[in-house]
C-alpha cells in the first residue's frame, strides 16, 4: 500500500473517531458506546496497514479527543482502553492460548477502568453520578461486574466484525485503497 493511501486511511479513521466522540454532546447516553465504536475503527488500520500505524492513529485521536471532546469521561474511555484495545486484541489472540488470552483481556479491562476512574475522580475532579448515588462500597463492584459483562460482549462483537470484514468487505476496501 502506498504511503499516501496509509495517510488517507489514517486521516479518515481519525476524523470518524473524533466525530463519534464529539457527538456525545448530542447523544449523551452513549458515553461508553461511542468511544467503543471509535475503537472499532482502529481494526481497519490493524488489518490493512499494521500495528505501528494503528498506535499512531490511536495516539493522534487520543490527544485530539482530550483537547476537543467536551465530555472528558468519553475521551478518557477512549484513551484508557477502547482506542488501543483492538491492537492489543490482535496481539493477544495471535500469540496466546484462548483461555490465557481471555484472562489477560478481562484483567486489562478491569485494571484500566479502575485507573481511568481514579484519574477522572481524583486528578480531574469529575464526579461519577452512580458512585455518588450508591456509595463506593456497592457501586464500584457492581459497575465493574456490569462493565466486565459488557466488555466480553464487546470482544465477541469485535471478533465477529473482524470476521465479517475479512470475508465480505475487504475486497471492496482493497478496490478503493491500493
Amino acid at each position: 500500500m502506498k504511503q499516501s493511501s496509509k495517510c488517507a486511511i489514517g486521516g479518515i479513521v481519525s476524523a470518524l473517531s473524533l466525530v463519534l466522540m464529539i457527538s456525545v454532546a448530542i447523544i449523551p447516553f452513549l458515553t461508553y458506546a461511542l468511544p467503543a465504536l471509535a475503537g472499532v475503527l482502529i481494526i481497519f488500520i490493524v488489518i490493512e496497514i499494521d500495528k505501528k500505524w494503528a498506535f499512531g492513529v490511536y495516539s493522534a485521536v487520543g490527544i485530539l479527543a482530550f483537547l476537543l471532546v467536551h465530555d472528558k469521561e468519553v475521551a478518557m474511555m477512549y484513551i484508557a482502553f477502547f482506542g488501543y484495545y483492538p491492537i492489543i486484541k490482535a496481539l493477544l489472540e495471535s500469540k496466546m492460548p484462548v483461555a490465557l488470552g481471555w484472562i489477560i483481556k478481562v484483567l486489562l479491562f478491569n485494571v484500566t477502568m479502575v485507573a481511568a476512574y481514579v484519574v477522572l475522580i481524583y486528578l480531574m475532579g469529575i464526579t461519577v453520578d452512580e458512585i455518588a448515588e450508591y456509595g463506593g462500597k456497592v457501586a464500584v463492584p457492581m459497575l465493574l461486574g456490569a462493565g466486565t459483562v459488557a466488555f466480553v460482549a464487546y470482544d465477541i462483537a469485535l471478533t465477529r466484525i473482524i470476521s465479517l470484514y475479512m470475508v465480505k468487505w475487504r475486497k471492496y476496501f482493497k478496490r478503493y485503497f491500493k
